[in-house]
């Protein structure tokens, strides 16, 4: 009777808000965990009370969980029971009033812009093949020039990209569109990649700009991200600092460093809220308080005298 709950309930995110597969994965995960908690305590979620959906809290904490997966953990649950009382499962939600773990202000990882060229340079020359060399610089030259989720990018349908477009329409979290700009050697690694994308039969058949054999028809996350942390340990830039999403960042925080405002970079990186896109600023901050640390004359040690 649970597992129908979970079902039921990732059916009507997929149907009313749109919920991406990645997000109905994460919600089927967590769900399972706090049923899988709940069955040891012989409960279920018809049953379960507050007290032991912030034991369930506690038990998170004890095995260590990061804060964010906690805070993740406890949405799902709440959007669950949310979903219970509107369809008169239960009358009443157990999780309503339940805290979350407050989260870390932590700055995200980010890439000098030096870090990135040399990313860029290498993705010509790693892969031995010519065709992965064109499909590994097209990769990161779009990641870098729109700041796309990996998911927009290794899903890109191809016919975002025929006829040389100047912008191309992404589809992100929620199904929400937004038009980004291409740089010309973003459009450029796009042509070259193209031309020989479309002289292998089984890709011409593909709606995907990247296509693979996989179920999925593309590219996966876990195969670019570990394409990418090869290119990194190639590129003599520290693997831990690399992922898809950094590069992400950087294409944020090398806007914001430009001149670029608030307002322009949360429409193109996708974000609903602009609270989400004002982390930048931070980062931005941070950098400013580290040169003057590092060159003002005032904040070197002072000698003193004999």
């Amino acid at each position: 009777m649970s597992i129908l709950w979970i079902s039921n309930f990732l059916e009507a995110q997929a149907a009313e808000l749109g919920a991406a597969r990645n997000t109905q994965e994460a919600y089927g995960r967590d769900l399972k965990d706090f049923l899988s908690f709940l069955e040891s305590r012989g409960a279920g979620f018809a049953t379960a009370d507050r007290a032991m959906v912030e034991d369930y809290l506690v038990q998170c904490e004890a095995i260590g969980l990061a804060t964010a997966t906690k805070a993740r953990r406890l949405s799902s649950i709440k959007q669950l029971y949310r979903f219970a009382f509107e369809e008169n499962l239960r009358k009443d939600n157990p999780a309503i009033q339940v805290r979350g773990p407050r989260k870390d202000k932590r700055l995200p990882k980010s890439l000098s812009l030096q870090e990135v060229e040399q990313l860029l340079q290498t993705a010509h020359t790693m892969p031995k093949q010519r065709a992965d060399k064109m499909r590994l610089t097209c990769l990161m030259d779009l990641l870098y020039a729109t700041g796309m989720r990996v998911t927009e990018l290794v899903s890109l349908p191809v016919a975002a990209v025929r006829g040389n477009p100047d912008m191309i329409l992404v589809r992100g979290k929620g199904g929400k569109e937004r038009m980004v700009p291409l740089s010309p050697s973003a459009r450029d690694a796009v042509i070259l990649w193209l031309s020989l994308r479309d002289q292998d039969e089984a890709h011409t058949k593909s709606a995907f700009l990247f296509p693979s054999r996989g179920k999925q028809g593309h590219l996966t996350r876990i195969w670019f991200f570990q394409q990418i942390k090869k290119l990194a340990l190639m590129a003599g830039v520290n693997a831990e600092k690399v992922t898809p999403h950094s590069l992400r960042h950087a294409f944020a925080t090398h806007l914001l460093a430009g001149g670029a405002d608030l307002r322009s970079i949360q429409t193109l990186l996708g974000h609903a809220d602009i609270a989400t896109t004002e982390i930048y600023t931070h980062i931005q901050y941070e950098r400013l308080r580290e040169l003057v640390l590092e060159h003002h004359p005032l904040a070197r040690p002072q000698k003193t005298g004999a």
